[in-house]
């Protein structure tokens, strides 16, 4: 598949953030033969095919909700023949993808969260806001609800929930007020009529005291409502742990505060102990089962910036499992 109009296979274009260091921290825990990485957000497969290359002895489970993403995995990754196995789903959906693959346990898995490359590329899916397009912002197409229908058929206090929660929007209520009444007047359609809207709701103290573009933080609401993607983090982050075997290890890059805060959360509580504060010796059975690679987040070196500035916002946290759940194999 080539971008239409360029000849261009974004694939081989495609620079995956922090990959070194996401190869780096998974490596440790893929280096016996059959070890099985997840890739739950595989995109264009730069990441997976970074992990393959340097753990000869790992299989890939790769997954993926957008159609077109796993296409272009799919040619990337067919050098590694019987080593891939590819899925169409939601990573939040990974019992069921493992069970499909007969996987019961895995020893690395990443989590690359947000918009990917090709999704933020493609003007015809709607999430970009310095172009005209449908407003579509469907990650998986087989969807039903479109950023249009949200505009369009929710309700205001809806609309500012949607706002404020998923945009961290301050000016929500403004916004949907000036949003209500132009759908009033004609349903939105396209991305262009939505930033003048937003633009001319903000008066300009407001503007530049926000800094960045004025519909940044709407766009990013409306993608995280339509494709539910913190509730699918939230859903898949238990699974995921429950699924590690000893010393497997998960990463998971985050790109806003949303979603680091809920990472962070799952991840701290995961390395902690679950013995009562204040006994002397903790008993096994109560000990943490994780502990923490990453103290804190981990940021992209300000030279990846540089190369691509995607990255800047990056934030990679790593835990490991090291303990079972039963004094056995996990």
């Amino acid at each position: 598949m080539t971008e239409p109009g360029t000849g261009v296979d974004p694939a081989a274009v495609h620079v995956p953030v922090m990959a070194e260091a996401v190869a780096a921290h998974l490596a440790p825990a893929l280096g016996r033969p059959g070890a099985v990485y997840v890739d739950g957000t595989l995109g264009m497969a730069g990441h997976a095919s970074l992990v393959l290359d340097r753990n000869p002895g790992a299989v890939l489970v790769g997954i993926d909700r957008d159609a077109d993403a796993l296409e272009l995995a799919g040619r990337r990754l067919a050098r590694f023949g019987g080593r891939v196995h590819l899925v169409r789903a939601r990573f939040d959906e990974l019992d069921r993808v493992l069970a499909g693959v007969g996987v019961e346990r895995i020893d690395a898995m990443l989590l690359d969260l947000g918009l990917s490359s090709l999704q933020a590329d493609r003007v015809d899916r709607g999430f970009a806001y310095r172009v005209d397009a449908p407003l579509d912002m469907r990650m998986d197409t087989r969807g039903s609800v479109t950023a249009a229908d949200v505009l369009n058929g929710y309700a205001p206090d809806e609309l500012v929930r949607v706002l404020r929660d998923y945009g961290e929007e301050r000016q929500a209520r403004r916004i949907v007020r000036a949003i209500v009444a132009e759908r009033e007047r004609e349903p939105f359609t396209t991305s262009a009529r939505l930033v003048r809207t937003i633009t001319g709701a903000l008066p300009a103290a407001v503007r530049a005291r926000q800094g960045g573009h004025p519909a940044r933080r709407v766009f990013q609401a409306l993608r995280i409502e339509v494709n539910g993607e913190l509730d699918a983090l939230s859903g898949v982050l238990p699974v995921m742990l429950d699924r590690m075997d000893v010393h497997a290890r998960a990463a998971v890059l985050a790109y806003h505060s949303l979603e680091d805060r809920i990472v962070k959360r799952a991840f701290a509580a995961a390395a902690e102990d679950a013995a009562p504060p204040g006994l002397p010796v903790v008993p096994e059975h109560l000990r943490a089962r994780f502990a923490l690679v990453t103290r804190g987040a981990a940021r992209p070196a300000a030279e990846e910036i540089a190369r691509n500035p995607r990255a800047a916002s990056a934030r990679l946290r790593v835990l490991e499992r090291i303990r079972p759940v039963d004094g056995g194999r996990c």
